[in-house]
């Protein structure tokens, strides 16, 4: 039996399953993961300061070029890609109770994933917020300042200091969304951690928390991680791969 083929008798024998995703999930859809070996970050590891709040707030350069980055993401055109669409399946036959995604680009939402399943624990690049008094926009009507000329622009409403809706290095998770992924590790028989490193907390611990629990552990994704020993399967072929080929193993038993 071949770990795909495991991971598939994991899914159809669970009831309540947790999916965490991270970056290479996005990969197909044209947006960089951070750590792999075309990663944004392996390749300009200076990049790592537009991610990091006391470097944000301190330096107008980094905030300039953090609009820019911004500007120019790709998510704004990527469409989401097989993946992210088996996910949806996932969820139609009734096992899939939530997924924990660590990206900000809203793929699983616009792929058709019910929004009130999608757990944004690191914040979305879709909306803008004010590190001063917390008003928050839509990111469009940013982008569009700085299409006009704006290099940082301010709130509007009380000149403070504008970024994305996204959690920055330094800065905590929102209690709600944490809390919500929380009980759904704790609650889950199945969680399957797709395209992550899981190297960032507090997102990689739900893994521990869902073991702890009694659940079960499959991982997608391309390098090892610091929980493969603790996974029921480990599978390394392509996310776009293997994730829609355990959609089928799913429909098998339909």
């Amino acid at each position: 039996m071949t770990q795909l083929d495991e991971a598939g008798r994991q899914l159809r024998a669970a009831q309540s399953v947790l999916v965490l995703t991270g970056a290479g999930i996005s990969t197909d859809s044209g947006i960089p993961d951070f750590r792999g070996p075309q990663g944004v970050w392996t390749k300009n590891p200076a990049a790592q300061a537009m991610f990091t709040i006391d470097r944000y707030v301190a330096d107008p350069d980094v905030r300039r070029t953090s609009w820019l980055n911004r500007r120019d993401h790709p998510a704004w055109t990527a469409e989401p890609n097989p993946a992210h669409h088996a996910l949806v399946a996932w969820e139609r036959t009734g096992r899939l109770k939530a997924i924990a995604t660590q990206n900000i680009d809203g793929l699983h939402q616009r792929a058709g994933s019910d929004p009130r399943r999608v757990l944004e624990l690191h914040g979305t690049l879709w909306r803008a917020v004010c590190l001063s008094c917390g008003g928050v926009q839509p990111m469009a009507s940013v982008i569009a300042r700085v299409d006009a000329g704006e290099e940082d622009p301010p709130c509007l409403g009380c000149g403070g200091i504008l970024k994305s809706a996204t959690v920055s290095f330094g800065q905590s998770l929102d209690p709600l969304v944490l809390t919500a992924a929380t009980d759904a590790a704790r609650a889950c028989d199945l969680v399957v951690a797709i395209g992550t490193s899981l190297q960032v907390y507090p997102a990689a611990g739900l893994c521990s928390v869902a073991v702890e629990s009694g659940a079960h552990l499959v991982i997608v994704n391309a390098q090892p991680t610091g929980y493969d020993q603790l996974a029921a399967a480990v599978v390394r072929e392509p996310i776009g791969a293997a994730v829609p080929a355990l959609t089928g193993a799913l429909e098998e038993v339909r």
